[in-house]
């Protein structure tokens, strides 16, 4: 596997594939990968005849009182992973790269309306950073596919409209989420629970499930929400939002809709901030 840092050698190694008339599959990540992302790596390859992944800790993207300067950079671990799934190639850009006239000097990517709600409400300016990040990444690689994990479901959503919405030539493909065998969603920020919080932890994806099963029994969705959120509290978690929302558009369900549906979590554990989400379907 190939790593390269810079723009122009990124470029070299894509025109070379697309001289041969290969296709490119692409999974932008922020590192210290785990068997979630390396399943990415495995989707892309299924879909692509080549596999770039990248590795960046997209700065505009963490609020002011986010663990961006302690999130795990794990770029040699990261390397050997990739390599073991057969990835072509990883770009690893610095600050610099992907914003050479400084984060606050950034031209700025804003989705509007879906990213209004949920993260967008909880993490100003969370959004408009991923976009932009990613809209940059897309115009540096230029893939035929790009795959995206469904844990951050809001954030697939937000990624599809981008490309919807800008034209841009990339096909957006979801992943499953993948899971402990107690269900806990794997997530880089799972490493940051103690002992005690990891063995309370899969209780999320539980009231998850128990969302689902009250509204098949015909419970309005609003009682659904109270229910579970009272729950996880009960438990010791701290949510920020325990919803339903219409997976296409993660807007409020009418009433007595059943089709479509999804329930979203994200809480706070310790000090350690959890999502996750299920569909109904």
């Amino acid at each position: 596997m190939q790593t390269v840092q810079d723009v122009p050698a990124l470029r070299a190694a894509i025109r070379g594939w697309r001289a041969q008339g290969q296709t490119v599959g692409f999974v932008p990540t922020m590192g210290n990968l785990h068997a979630g992302h390396q399943s990415l790596i495995k989707l892309a390859r299924a879909r692509a005849e080549r596999v770039v992944a990248s590795v960046f800790v997209n700065p505009t993207q963490f609020g002011p009182n986010e663990d961006y300067d302690r999130y795990p950079r794990t770029l040699v671990q990261d390397q050997a992973a990739l390599a073991e799934q057969e990835c072509d190639l990883l770009f690893a850009p610095e600050v610099a790269t992907m914003y050479p006239f400084g984060p606050e000097h950034s031209v700025s990517v804003r989705v509007p309306q879906i990213t209004d709600t949920l993260e967008g409400a909880h993490r100003p300016g969370h959004f408009d950073g991923m976009a932009t990040v990613v809209c940059k990444l897309f115009n540096l690689v230029q893939p035929d596919v790009a795959v995206f994990g469904q844990k951050d479901f809001q954030q697939l959503k937000v990624v599809e409209r981008m490309v919807r919405d800008l034209g841009l030539p990339v096909k957006v493909v979801a992943a499953p989420i993948l899971r402990a065998d107690d269900g806990l969603a794997l997530s880089s920020r799972n490493q940051y629970l103690g002992t005690e919080e990891r063995a309370r932890a899969p209780l999320l994806h539980d009231t998850l499930q128990k969302m689902r099963e009250l509204l098949a029994q015909g419970h309005p969705w609003q009682a659904v929400e109270q229910t579970a959120a009272a729950r996880l509290e009960r438990a010791g978690f701290v949510p920020d939002y325990v919803v339903i929302r219409c997976a296409e558009d993660l807007a409020e369900p009418a009433e007595g809709e059943r089709e479509g549906l999804l329930a979203l979590v994200a809480a706070r554990l310790g000090n350690t901030r959890l999502i996750d989400n299920l569909r109904f379907d």
